[in-house]
């Protein structure tokens, strides 16, 4: 894998967002106490906030300058966004759920070819007996893999994941939390996962980028956070004495 580089700088309300990502084929693990914008940078970079002042590039790309007035639709970021909750819609099955990413957009597929795609993603998850449900009958971890299923199938750019295992009970998060750092081994590509937990950094051998106030504060590897934290949260977050 190549390097890669996520610019965010914005503004919205009270909040103010100054942070640069770089990386190669590590995942990264954004953390940080509530409110210091962890979710903020992740929904800013998908598309789903209304920003002032802002400039967010991915690599090359730049999705968003409202100085020169670029803000690229939601659906043409090539962005892959699981948030809190999974953000699956209830009346719809699970295959219409993975479909729905490759319905829109300047080219959207045709319902063959994105039935093909869907399915062929489930069953790459161990999901497809699960393809005609509601999701409204699913368990917290089927939902957690539809949601999955829903972002890898669109080949996106860059993987976001916000605080994905939360929503679990802790023997399904320990189960769930294997299958999440094998699959995006598989993915190759660039990801953010917000998390609390620092067995997520571990099993995912992610580089951390801890977040305060909207600013990074540090970021390294797990054992270099552990020797030396830069902040009490952190301190308490990888358990350093």
């Amino acid at each position: 894998m190549t390097s890669w580089q996520v610019i965010v700088r914005a503004r919205r309300g009270e909040l103010d967002l100054d942070v640069t990502f770089e990386g190669d084929e590590q995942p990264i693990a954004l953390v940080g106490p509530n409110g210091s914008g962890k979710t903020s940078v992740l929904r800013a970079i998908a598309g789903v906030l209304d920003l002032r002042d802002a400039r967010i590039t991915v690599g090359d790309t730049v999705l968003e300058d409202t100085s020169a007035g670029v803000r690229v639709p939601i659906e043409e970021r090539r962005i892959g966004y699981v948030p809190q909750g999974f953000g699956l819609f209830p009346h719809l099955t699970v295959l219409e759920n993975v479909e729905f990413g490759l319905s829109t957009g300047k080219n959207p597929m045709q319902s063959e070819e994105r039935s093909r795609r869907a399915l062929q993603m489930l069953s790459e998850l161990n999901c497809a007996s699960l393809s005609e449900r509601s999701v409204k009958h699913l368990s917290g971890g089927e939902k957690q893999r539809i949601a999955l299923a829903r972002s890898l199938v669109l080949e996106p750019a860059l993987l976001l994941l916000d605080e994905p295992l939360a929503a679990l009970d802790a023997t399904l998060r320990r189960t769930l939390r294997q299958f999440l750092a094998e699959r995006l081994r598989m993915f190759q590509g660039p990801s953010i996962t917000v998390t609390h937990d620092v067995r997520d950094v571990a099993a995912l051998g992610a580089q951390i980028v801890a977040l305060e106030n909207g600013r990074i504060v540090q970021q390294g590897p797990l054992s270099l956070i552990q020797q030396s934290p830069a902040t009490e949260f952190l301190a308490e977050f990888v358990g350093a004495d």
